[in-house]
């Protein structure tokens, strides 16, 4: 990427347009208008094995195929200072929640038109000392069985997302009082605090290797059109 920027969970999402657009205000997500204001994301998102530098070296997030709410809820979440990562609240600061909608919208449906994976309602047997973790944090129970499922639309789909971003991601909720990491989300912070990083390693490593429906999508001008 040319400029020196580094992104966390999500696309950085440059969209210069009115500010007076708020959550009561805001459509319903038009992926359309959303492929106009997803300049500064393509750098990063559709850029397969891209990697972030702050606080740590890890890819950023595959969100082609990510649930439009949890994209929407995750933007939101930068914006308020829920999520700390700088260079994403600054950005996410400058959308409205229409430009929020917009770009999830785009993104749940990219790539929708390629071969789909084939996702089984049930994952395979975790290895034993996984599947105590699983046990233990109660995953599925949000996420569903198949980690590709969630319960509700705001939370992700995790089978199939990077190892390492799901690792950075999970030790995020961990840190508390850090005016630039970190993640507030009482739910997350409760699940992944008890846990090592060890641990935490070894569940990203599963979710990593299920199938799901989750991929980055190079980005379109490089593909001779919109990939819807």
């Amino acid at each position: 990427m040319k400029k020196p920027i580094v992104v966390s969970l999500l696309a950085a999402c440059a969209f210069a347009g009115p500010l007076g657009v708020h959550a009561q205000d805001a459509k319903p997500g038009d992926r359309n208008a959303g492929a106009m204001k997803v300049q500064m994301c393509i750098g990063c998102h559709d850029i397969p094995g891209y990697q972030s530098s702050f606080p740590e070296v890890y890819k950023v997030p595959k969100i082609a195929g990510q649930n439009e709410k949890y994209i929407a809820t995750a933007l939101a979440e930068y914006k308020k200072g829920d999520r700390k990562f700088p260079t994403m609240r600054a950005i996410a600061a400058s959308l409205t929640d229409q430009d929020m909608a917009d770009v999830a919208a785009f993104y749940a449906k990219l790539g929708t038109g390629e071969k789909a994976a084939d996702v089984p309602a049930t994952p395979p047997t975790a290895p034993p000392a996984v599947a105590k973790l699983l046990t233990q944090a109660n995953c599925a129970s949000c996420h569903g069985a198949n980690f590709n499922s969630p319960i509700d639309p705001s939370y992700p789909k995790l089978a199939g997302q990077y190892a390492d971003y799901l690792y950075a991601a999970l030790k995020a909720y961990q840190t508390d009082k850090n005016p630039h990491v970190g993640r507030s989300n009482a739910i997350m912070m409760g699940m992944a605090r008890p846990f090592t990083h060890t641990e935490l390693k070894q569940l990203s490593a599963y979710f990593a290797s299920l199938p799901g429906d989750l991929k980055t999508v190079p980005e379109s001008r490089f593909r001779g059109g919109p990939q819807f």
